[in-house]
């Protein structure tokens, strides 16, 4: 058995390789050939990015504001983080504002959308951020965390969306960010809430991206990082750290802007987990199980954290 698993980890390994040469070669061979579409200017946007106190939310702020946008609107449950996080935005010069919003809770959402319309203007790029992981195997979960879960990842997004999108629409200009998760794609035990959470939100993403191809100034982006080190996963553990370290949350922040300036709609952080998706495409299941097995996937939650 400890053969078999070996030798599936190798063949994993050896077509990743040879995936990364094609992808060399490929860019090699096509870029003169290649006209890259014009960056979009940010310098008029009013971007509002929820869970925008810590973590990714943070440093999605900071970048948008070395970016060039007109303003930033953090929406958190944490006061010292946001107003930290808004103080270190405007130490670059650009406006921030912040505000105390649990997103779970729909009438606050609402409310609070029209303040900032009343306050700051209307939201050009709306960063739909913020998450929560309870990560407790399912049997020894408290349902309560469990619905906390699915209302902040999930459902939140949905009062976000109604609250700025039909001004969007109607401005014929807008841009919607879906921070989801590479597990909405490739589910891993202990961490149930989540996985579950991030696949309903990734559905709820590419559904709006899907309505809005059709609508001229308004695009959707869905960006599914790896493993990131915040606080937010502490003490995960996968078994080879030096094969697929762990993102940080500036590289997560820097290729999500510039996802938004090209207007992409789907981007998987590293590029490798596109491997990941191909593999769960054309691989049986007892061959899958082996590689994650082989690769601690099934483990890494055992040593979990998260921020206490």
């Amino acid at each position: 058995m400890a053969t078999w698993r070996g030798s599936l980890a190798l063949l994993a390994l050896l077509v990743l390789l040879a995936l990364q040469t094609f992808r060399w070669l490929l860019r090699a061979l096509l870029s003169p050939l290649w006209t890259p579409t014009p960056a979009r200017d940010l310098s008029g946007d009013v971007v509002l990015i929820t869970g925008g106190g810590r973590g990714i939310g943070r440093q999605l702020a900071l970048e948008f504001a070395r970016q060039g946008v007109s303003k930033v609107v953090l929406w958190g449950r944490t006061e010292s983080c946001l107003r930290d996080a808004c103080h270190a935005v405007r130490s670059l010069g650009t406006e921030c504002h912040y505000t105390v919003c649990d997103v779970a809770n729909r009438e606050q959402v609402y409310r609070e959308a029209r303040a900032v319309r009343d306050k700051v203007g209307d939201v050009s790029i709306l960063v739909n951020n913020a998450g929560v992981v309870h990560g407790k195997p399912l049997l020894e979960s408290d349902d309560d965390a469990l619905l906390k879960t699915q209302h902040i990842n999930v459902l939140a997004q949905f009062w976000t969306l109604k609250a700025f999108v039909r001004g969007m629409l109607e401005r014929g200009s807008g841009h919607v960010v879906s921070v989801s998760s590479v597990l909405a794609l490739a589910a891993i035990p202990g961490a149930t809430d989540y996985c579950a959470s991030k696949a309903a939100g990734y559905a709820l993403a590419e559904s709006l991206a899907l309505g809005l191809s059709g609508t001229p100034g308004v695009r959707a982006t869905t960006v599914l990082p790896y493993h990131t080190s915040t606080d937010m996963f502490r003490g995960m553990q996968p078994r080879f750290p030096w094969l697929f370290p762990p993102l940080e949350p500036e590289t997560v922040a820097r290729r999500t802007v510039q996802a938004v300036r090209e207007g992409r709609a789907f981007l998987l952080l590293p590029w490798t987990m596109n491997f990941l998706i191909i593999m769960k495409s054309i691989l049986p299941q007892p061959a899958l199980d082996e590689i994650y097995k082989f690769t601690g996937s099934y483990t890494c939650m055992q040593t979990f954290k998260g921020r206490g």
